[in-house]
């Protein structure tokens, strides 16, 4: 027996003392990975080989072990709170080192719109153009848009609906008036919707439903009030006239949609709205069964300007801008990265690791695809540190290192028996 055993027993328990106590404070670090420490046994080289009676000369420590397995989510109040269930990291950039990784999803707004982290390291991933569309690539810093969105105009309505074939014929009977927009006597239903001028002015169309003959509909529109189609005398006439089958299925007429002109008119606010050109009406999925008039959905492809008024994210990394005008549009995507050997990443503090070559390079992707994890907004993953077998394992580092104290104890007493011999 000498000493090189017992004090590589102590330094070995010394050094599981410290991982076990890192793993300790950081029990409720969000994102953070519990380490273990892995020996190894040392033997001398004997220079007739190895041989049946070999004794070792201690142990050393051979890694300081990551476990990258996955912790428990979390949820938070907070939208910009992001976890990754599941394999992947999130990559961050101070725009001087290269890109560290992280399992830290607690991130924030900077002043200048960008994502990012406590480190004020920003978030990687896509951007997206001026339409919402994202553009692949080279990964780069998230900015959110500052600017609304800008009006558009309507260009397309659709309605689904169905029309009570059992009402009764309203065409009055003065040719000379063929309906009067005020007299509910003169039409059988009425609904409205509302479009957009390239300004972005809000504009009131109204349609009037008027059965004038069997399976035959009139369809009359106005616009803030005013109607669309008139003819020389300033009457209105119909927009389109629709022409059911008798079993009251997709009109026979008009087959597809029709071309429906707005012209200017005088808005709530006492404005003058810009004329509204080729708006196409779309009413094939009309129905004229046996039932009470009802419209199912009335859609149009318009709307006004609006202001950002918030963000979510997507469990697929998209970065959805809400805006006051009730529209969303993709501002960027968040890009993840893997590696095959994780435990082969350097730690750099501040919960980030950089790559080595025996982690391997980073393999990148959007959150869902291939072996990526999906994210989830509004929560946090914790530390998979277990506080209970940490705890465990220091009584045992400590029995450990009273141990190995005991072996150097004995060694002394016995030299110190060598030395009292004469």
């Amino acid at each position: 027996m000498s000493f090189q055993q017992g004090l590589s027993g102590l330094n070995a328990a010394s050094k599981n003392l410290e991982i076990i106590g890192n793993n300790v404070a950081n029990a409720a670090t969000y994102g953070a990975k519990s380490s273990r420490a892995e020996f190894a046994d040392v033997y001398a080289n004997a220079l007739n080989g190895s041989g049946s009676n070999t004794v070792g000369i201690g142990v050393n420590l051979a890694a300081v072990a990551q476990q990258f397995t996955q912790g428990n989510i979390s949820t938070t109040d907070n939208p910009m709170d992001l976890s990754i269930n599941g394999s992947g990291f999130f990559q961050v950039s101070d725009g001087r080192n290269p890109t560290m990784y992280t399992r830290n999803g607690q991130f924030k707004i900077d002043r200048d719109g960008f994502i990012v982290n406590n480190q004020r390291q920003q978030l990687l991933g896509y951007p997206a153009d001026s339409q919402g569309t994202i553009v692949p690539g080279q990964a780069q810093a998230i900015q959110l848009p500052t600017a609304g969105i800008n009006p558009r105009a309507t260009d397309e309505i659709a309605i689904e609906m169905n029309l009570d074939v059992r009402s009764a014929v309203t065409l009055p009977t003065a040719p000379a008036a063929r309906i009067d927009l005020t007299d509910p006597t003169t039409y059988n239903n009425a609904t409205s919707v509302t479009v957009y001028d390239a300004t972005g002015q809000d504009v009131a169309l109204t349609y009037y439903f008027q059965k004038t003959a069997a399976d035959t509909w009139d369809v009359y529109v106005t616009a803030n009030g005013a109607p669309v189609s008139v003819d020389g005398a300033g009457v209105p006439t119909p927009t389109t006239t629709m022409q059911f089958a008798t079993n009251g299925s997709a009109p026979l007429s008009p087959a597809g949609p029709v071309t429906l002109n707005i012209p200017a008119t005088t808005g709530t606010s006492g404005g003058t709205t810009l004329p509204i050109a080729g708006i196409q009406l779309d009413l094939t999925n009309a129905t004229q069964y046996g039932a009470g008039f009802g419209v199912t959905d009335l859609t149009q492809t318009g709307y006004a300007p609006g202001q950002l008024s918030g963000i979510s994210i997507e469990g697929n990394g998209i970065i959805m801008a809400r805006y006051s005008n009730g529209q969303s549009r993709p501002a960027g995507q968040i890009e993840l990265a893997n590696f095959r050997n994780p435990q082969g990443l350097q730690p750099l503090g501040g919960n980030a690791w950089a790559r080595t070559y025996t982690s391997g390079d980073p393999v990148v992707g959007a959150a869902g695809d291939g072996n990526f994890g999906s994210l989830q907004s509004g929560a946090l993953e914790e530390s998979n540190i277990d506080l209970t077998g940490e705890l465990v394992n220091m009584i045992t580092a400590q029995r450990t290192y009273q141990a190995n104290a005991q072996t150097i104890k004995t060694q002394d007493q016995v030299l110190q028996t060598l030395v009292n011999l004469r």
